[in-house]
């Protein structure tokens, strides 16, 4: 039986990956696609991410190229592609899982007896603790509106979205106030008529205060290793960061309250105003999926019962790359080394191991 299983083989998975053969545990990781990349390859392919390069490796290998710039979703990609052949890291891909099941105390001693996983295709692994890294990009958030199953407008989610050409000439409304929807909206506005649909208006504030990135400043203050409970929770809104360009690609784009109801061939915007549409992408967000899970793992919403990514439901269950699970930067790429490597000494202490610390990375 092994030490642990990872599910998944992004950022936060691989990470993981790296501290647990740090921590000298057996462990395998389970990605499902075709190679250990997360699900970079999947999102719309402009996307730059607003974390410098300098600021976006994971430990044991800086991110290659000049530190200031920005990466992109293939540079993303390929980052993690070679990290994990860097490391010599066990993934196993095609593993799409299915079913984590606890095993029952079989040796009568009152402790946890492990875990069986199952992948679709029938391959099982045995564990004694499951890692969960597969991300909170699964499944999208799709909101109703009045009048959506009688129109002919094309209606999409963000998830879909990867290039502007098939919307050229469009009328097209994008739904949402985040990065990812203002950079879409930027991103169209090269070939299509777009309007930006929003509930409150996005808050763009510089990538470069003062002449040092955003994010240098949050690392030189300390505030994004400040525990969550120090700053409450994590808010609703965030702002969108405005990265080279995107205030130039803006301009010209309109932002109107989001529109009360679909008509048969458009929208109906606040006031009574109807206009036509193509197409409406509503980057409306995701939410936590993991159907694989048992009930005990989640709570009513569907979300994991964790805290500082240790399972309060099920014993030698961890995730790694949740949102606010211990800091404000908690499930961004920058926070993925530390969070996993704060959730293997949590897990080395439920395997009886030294649970004191772990050998120095980065």
């Amino acid at each position: 039986m092994l030490d642990a299983l990872v599910i998944g083989a992004g950022q936060a998975g691989l990470a993981a990956a790296y501290w647990l053969a740090r921590a000298g545990l057996s462990f395998r990781v389970l990605e499902a696609g075709a190679a250990p990349q997360g699900s970079w390859p999947a999102y719309y392919a402009s996307l730059t991410l607003f974390t410098p390069a300098g600021h976006s490796a994971l430990p044991g290998l800086p991110f290659p190229g000049e530190p200031d710039r920005a990466p992109t979703r293939d540079g993303m990609a390929a980052y993690l592609r070679a990290y994990a052949h860097a490391h010599a890291l066990p993934v196993e891909t095609g593993a799409d899982v299915t079913r984590v099941t606890p095993r029952p105390d079989e040796l009568g001693r009152g402790q946890p007896g492990g875990f069986e996983v199952t992948a679709r295709d029938g391959r099982t692994w045995a564990a004694r603790t499951v890692v969960v890294a597969t991300g909170t990009f699964r499944t999208p958030v799709t909101p109703d509106f009045p009048g959506q199953a009688g129109t002919a407008v094309e209606i999409r989610h963000a998830a879909t979205y990867r290039h502007p050409e098939p919307f050229a000439g469009q009328r097209v409304v994008v739904v949402g106030a985040g990065n990812s929807a203002v950079q879409i909206a930027a991103d169209l506005a090269r070939v299509a008529d777009v309007t930006l649909a929003v509930r409150r208006p996005p808050h763009l504030i510089p990538q470069r205060p003062l002449g040092h990135d955003l994010t240098d400043w949050l690392a030189w203050s300390g505030v994004e290793r400040l525990p969550l409970g120090v700053l409450g929770r994590v808010p609703d809104a965030q702002p969108v960061i405005a990265v080279p360009g995107l205030r130039a690609a803006l301009r010209g784009v309109p932002v109107r309250r989001v529109f009360t109801a679909f008509t048969p061939r458009g929208v109906r915007w606040p006031g009574g105003q109807e206009e036509q549409v193509d197409t409406v992408i509503l980057a409306t967000g995701y939410r936590f999926g993991a159907p694989f899970l048992p009930e005990s793992a989640l709570d009513r919403a569907g979300e994991p019962r964790q805290r500082l990514g240790v399972s309060l439901g099920v014993p030698g269950l961890y995730f790694v790359g949740l949102p606010g699970a211990r800091t404000i930067a908690s499930g961004t790429v920058r926070a993925a080394g530390p969070d996993a490597r704060a959730v293997t000494v949590a897990l080395r202490r439920f395997l009886r191991r030294d649970p004191t610390d772990l050998p120095a990375g980065r």
